[in-house]
């Protein structure tokens, strides 16, 4: 019986050895800037994305589609580091965390989105990102990272043409007629938030809340120069003001119930919150001042205490669409150009790779 289990276990071990060993196959290899090599698990990853979006299996035509796009990606990557242009990391950590905070309608750190995923959903940062791209983190960061080089070298190769297409007055004001019924401003509240992290000395941390706590009710000290002193070194604490709405994702970056966050609109202005205690920190908020829910007209500003109107916002997004729509064109050219047998030399082609693309029934 042993023995049977032994042969068994090797056999197993054989089969998966093949299928990793199969997986990293080069199917084509780009050499502009240098000789990069694309692998059959690379394409997988990047089709495995698209079947989760199209909820379906990709025919052989289309992953033929999805490589071509890969590789095409490739070559504008190797022109712009050819061309001189580099993204530091911690601006892809930037660009990263951004797109997951706009998500979820509040600034996160990685490490605050990890705690909510695990909290909420029992899910790392990790699962949820496999699930929805079919990408790890490193990978999906390194595809980022790939998007925002190409995107640079397109604008610095085609700068003055890219500023030159702006949003019409006409387009402008059809927009904002076809989607007046969104233009709306929810209940909002400007707060201050005092946070003072735990760090190695919860209980000095406590001390130090409650102090800051009492001399801000107590009106020792303004919100203003809270916020001041928490720049010095060694403060220990982090202070400021933000503009925030009526939603249960504001709730959670504030880690309070939705229920006690709308019980701070209810207070209005001048409420102060009694210090609460998160896994990280103590903190407490105060209510600056409430602003009601409207319809806004085209020349309101979108946010409060801010000058950019709906016109404004409009063209601008209205603007930034025709760019982007122009940059899509100029990079499919750009790719299509680049695209030959001095740049890129293929490893399987004709039948031999239709067979390969062809993993589910392989």
């Amino acid at each position: 019986m042993k023995k049977i289990i032994a042969v068994l276990s090797l056999l197993m071990l054989t089969s998966f050895a093949v299928f990793a060993q199969a997986d990293l196959q080069v199917i084509a290899v780009v050499k502009i800037n240098k000789n990069e090599s694309i692998t059959l698990k690379q394409l997988k990853t990047l089709c495995v994305g698209y079947t989760k979006q199209l909820g379906r299996t990709l025919k052989v035509e289309e992953k033929k589609q999805v490589l071509d796009g890969l590789i095409e990606e490739k070559l504008i990557v190797q022109s712009a580091i050819k061309a001189g242009i580099s993204i530091p990391d911690s601006y892809v950590d930037q660009a990263f965390m951004q797109n997951v905070s706009q998500s979820f309608g509040v600034n996160v750190t990685e490490k605050e989105l990890e705690e909510y995923l695990r909290k909420t959903q029992n899910k790392s940062v990790e699962d949820v990102l496999i699930e929805t791209t079919g990408m790890g983190k490193a990978e999906y960061k390194s595809y980022l990272k790939n998007q925002i080089l190409k995107q640079q070298y397109l604008v610095q190769q085609n700068q003055k043409k890219i500023q030159e297409i702006a949003a019409t007055d006409e387009e402008i004001r059809m927009a904002y007629e076809s989607n007046k019924s969104s233009f709306v401003l929810p209940d909002q509240m400007k707060i201050f938030l005092v946070i003072v992290p735990k760090g190695d000395n919860p209980d000095s941390a406590k001390l130090k809340i409650g102090d800051l706590f009492n001399k801000y009710r107590d009106k020792k000290l303004t919100a203003e120069q809270i916020t001041v002193q928490s720049q010095n070194e060694g403060s220990g604490y982090n202070a400021g003001q933000m503009l925030l709405p009526k939603t249960e994702n504001s709730s959670t970056g504030l880690s309070l119930s939705y229920k006690e966050w709308s019980n701070c609109f209810d207070q209005g202005e001048g409420f102060v919150h009694d210090v609460y205690e998160t896994a990280n920190d103590f903190r407490f908020l105060a209510v600056m001042k409430k602003y009601d829910a409207k319809m806004l007209s085209i020349s309101d500003v979108v946010q409060p205490e801010t000058t950019v109107t709906v016109y404004d916002y409009i063209r601008s997004n209205l603007t930034q669409q025709k760019q982007q729509i122009y940059l899509k064109q100029l990079e499919a050219e750009l790719g299509k150009s680049l695209h030959t047998a001095e740049n890129v030399e293929m490893k399987k082609s004709g039948a031999a790779l239709d067979k390969l693309l062809d993993w589910e029934n392989n």
